[in-house]
């Protein structure tokens, strides 16, 4: 997110000596994308974060692919998956290429060891549950309809609240950001961006934690988990400032583009990444043309994969969807509204529905987790006269 922030204690410069009360530097770490040239934060900590006491792999994450299917629309109910294990260890697998993963979990335990995501930033949206994501950088609180976006390498820790817990994860080989065209210059989004910077919320700075000990932490990297074991506690930073933090923007800020006629996807865009877009359909009023049919026209995914996620049980344009589910539409195939959805939306004033579309540019594939909670007759259900 391109704002600059500040927490704690920084120095007056960048790189001069800043002693703590016992007359030691306090160590600098620099984090950031793209070698020195991306977005990048400056912490300060009380001891340095080389220090490691062994290194050992933990597990190979690779999930492997289904046998290979006919081209076809897919749908999967994944609520129906049994809830239960760790924010980070019970992500099952959906689709992935190589520019992004999309994964879901259902947790129902705290971890007791901390997790980076070395390979890859992190979106993760709460479609149910509350708690708070605790990092060196400072806590978020979630809740119900939050994005949490998590920069590559970002030490994290999940604490559970009020249940129940389901989240789905989008990981990003590239910098996750907001869309282009809804910024300036200069990096503010404009006055006719679906937000502004009020809807988003930044990390609340947390006292450095000032221990020392082996604490675990597991780093995913190249879809292995590698299990490091450091010689103090990873929250103990004194302060911070920069531009690479993890911060949150709930869906329900999210401000709808209407229009007098039906208006394309992209105007739902949140978003976006290399080979990747998000966006978000959200409540809101139907074209107001007396002409108008509210539901989409049908069109042909030309060079793009679409994934969405159902966050409520309505969407306009579809049956046979419940909350929880997930419906991929792959390129080569044309697709629409269901059969007589077109004509159930003439007339209607105003949409509740709430869902996460993920558009991709290369072809994904699907991981065999979900194969148990598939909806076979999906494909069929587009039969039948309007």
């Amino acid at each position: 997110m391109p704002m600059y922030h500040r927490a704690g204690e920084v120095p007056r410069k960048r790189h001069i000596a800043f002693r703590q009360a016992s007359g030691a530097l306090y160590p600098e770490e620099l984090v950031g994308n793209k070698g020195f040239s991306g977005p990048s934060a400056l912490l300060y900590h009380l001891r340095r974060p080389t220090v490691v006491r062994s290194i050992a792999l933990d597990r190979d994450l690779r999930p492997g692919a289904l046998p290979e299917l006919p081209l076809s629309p897919r749908h999967w109910r994944l609520h129906r998956l049994p809830a239960g294990g760790s924010p980070v260890l019970d992500r099952r697998p959906i689709v992935w290429n190589a520019d992004v993963a999309m994964s879901f979990v259902q947790p129902t335990a705290e971890d007791p060891f901390f997790f980076r995501n070395a390979q890859a930033d992190e979106v993760v949206y709460v479609s149910t549950g509350e708690g708070t994501l605790e990092t060196p950088l400072g806590a978020l609180t979630f809740r119900g309809g939050d994005y949490l976006v998590i920069p590559r390498y970002t030490i994290q820790r999940w604490r559970l609240g009020a249940g129940p817990h389901r989240w789905l994860v989008v990981e990003s080989q590239g910098y996750v950001r907001t869309p282009k065209r809804y910024r300036n210059e200069h990096g503010q989004l404009l006055e006719g961006a679906p937000y502004s910077e009020r809807d988003v919320r930044v990390p609340s700075f947390q006292p450095p934690v000032d221990e020392e000990g082996a604490f675990t932490l597991l780093v995913k990297h190249r879809d292995r988990l590698t299990r490091v074991e450091l010689g103090h506690h990873p929250f103990d930073v004194v302060g911070w400032d920069g531009f690479y933090y993890p911060w949150a923007l709930s869906i329900h800020d999210f401000e709808p583009i209407v229009g007098k006629i039906h208006q394309p996807p992209p105007v739902h865009q949140t978003f976006e990444g290399d080979g990747f877009v998000l966006c978000s359909f959200c409540p809101r009023p139907y074209d107001f043309h007396p002409e108008a049919v509210p539901a989409p026209y049908n069109h042909a995914n030309v060079m793009t994969d679409e994934v969405i996620y159902y966050a409520s049980s309505e969407f306009m344009s579809r049956k046979g969807i419940e909350f929880g589910s997930v419906t991929l539409h792959p390129d080569g195939l044309a697709h629409g509204p269901h059969p007589g959805r077109a004509e159930d939306s003439l007339g209607k004033p105003w949409t509740d529905e709430l869902a996460v579309m993920l558009d991709t540019f290369r072809p994904l594939e699907v991981a065999p987790a979900v194969a148990g909670v598939e909806d076979a007759d999906y494909v069929r259900s587009w039969l039948g006269s309007p």
